[in-house]
């Protein structure tokens, strides 16, 4: 069975040498990887998929609401089965979380492209405004976008923009991750599961104390906001993120 690379946001799966492993050549082509593909392959998980195992109760109230909705302006048809309008209810209740993870996408494509020195006569005017809070936070740095990792412990990871420390000037590294938004940024804070996933990003790249921050973006608006995480809040974090991978390891046996 032979590993293919694919350019994916929905990729679980490291190599031990942190190569992404998204899909595995199988009988009928390709396919995505599977647990038991990783058992066999010797792939390590993603921290997004570590970070899975916990609740993610702002996530479920916000899905529980779009089912809620769906089922008030989807009328049951006459005739119709109940389980037939069920499906038709959750299906439709799936569908602005696409649209709005397609949005989010796109616009991590974008500050992608633009912090990899893409050439394009235009960029949207997030992108500037993100730089600029970079250099704020950060001072004028060379940064690396979507470098991968597999970390010795047993998980792998992409990170959307990381900066190696410098002797000279920057002591420290810095890791950064990028959620889009489509709602005014003045309140937004990270969640706790944020957090850990920078945590355990920058133990990942061999850099246990990076200053780490996750920046705000809303393409609809062109606002920024860029959240540092405390050093006190990020060593909790990997603490607490320890815990669910050896839960994770434990559970599926890998």
């Amino acid at each position: 069975m032979i590993i293919k690379q694919k350019n994916s946001e929905s990729s679980h799966w490291y190599t031990k040498t942190g190569a992404s492993a998204y899909q595995v050549e199988g009988k009928t082509g390709l396919r995505a990887t599977t647990l038991r593909d990783a058992r066999k392959l010797d792939l390590v998980p993603s921290v997004t998929t570590i970070l899975g195992v916990a609740a993610k109760p702002a996530l479920n109230t916000w899905l529980q609401t779009q089912v809620l909705l769906s089922a008030l302006t989807l009328p049951r048809h006459v005739g119709e089965l109940e389980k037939d309008w069920l499906e038709r209810v959750m299906a439709d209740s799936k569908v602005q979380g696409r649209q709005a993870a397609d949005r989010g996408t796109a616009i991590h494509g974008v500050i992608e492209s633009y912090f990899e020195q893409k050439h394009q006569s235009v960029w949207p005017e997030y992108v500037n405004n993100i730089d600029q809070e970079l250099i704020k936070a950060f001072g004028n740095r060379l940064w690396a976008s979507e470098k991968s990792f597999a970390h010795p412990s047993g998980f792998g990871g992409k990170i959307d923009l990381s900066s190696g420390g410098s002797h000279h000037d920057f002591k420290k590294g810095v890791v950064v991750d990028f959620k889009t938004k489509e709602s005014p940024l003045e309140k937004v804070e990270p969640y706790h599961e944020h957090i850990l996933q920078l945590a355990a990003y920058r133990n990942g790249l061999n850099m246990p104390d990076a200053r780490c921050a996750i920046v705000f973006v809303n393409g609809l608006t062109n606002e920024v906001k860029l959240c540092e995480i405390s050093e006190d809040d990020l060593a909790d974090g990997w603490e607490c993120f320890k815990h669910l991978l050896s839960y994770y390891k434990i559970k599926n046996k890998i």
